[in-house]
């Protein structure tokens, strides 16, 4: 055998490795199961005040991680209706849900998003700058299904 072939071998085995790690470092290091507080798991924020406060939410299920500011996703239902969160709550214009991991598969970003574009689903401003730069951002639906997560702030960009 020679040397070229062991060589070429060793890059593409170290290749491959590192392929599988990135993945690996993407998909699920890091992630943690997010513990949310009683009564103030997800906030909205007051068309009036500019302040947020906690809505009624059930079956919250979230992940997080400290490697970026927006990696946070969060699956939960709320008994408010969509009229009376447009009366009350920001609606945030420019929403993009971000992908989440494929494990945590009660987040969707493709759907919600198309369901946003349509319509048919609305995002709220949950908090703004709740890390330099970055908002909170609630997507609700008809049903009651909504979803969190963070983006950057289209005020970060200016």
């Amino acid at each position: 055998m020679n040397a070229g072939k062991i060589i070429g071998g060793g890059i593409v085995v170290i290749a491959v490795a590192a392929g599988l790690a990135m993945y690996w470092l993407q998909e699920y290091a890091f992630y943690e199961e997010v513990a949310f507080q009683s009564g103030q798991e997800i906030s909205l924020t007051l068309i009036d005040s500019g302040v947020a406060e906690p809505i009624m939410a059930s079956q919250i299920t979230g992940i997080d991680a400290d490697s970026s500011p927006l990696r946070f996703r969060a699956c939960f239902t709320t008994p408010m209706s969509l009229p009376m969160l447009t009366e009350t709550y920001r609606i945030y214009e420019g929403a993009d849900p971000l992908n989440a991991p494929g494990w945590f598969d009660c987040f969707d970003a493709g759907t919600i998003g198309a369901a946003l574009e349509s319509g048919e689903a609305l995002a709220f401003l949950s908090e703004a700058g709740i890390k330099p730069g970055v908002d909170r951002v609630v997507a609700v639906f008809p049903d009651g299904r909504a979803f969190a997560w963070h983006q950057f702030s289209p005020d970060a960009a200016e």
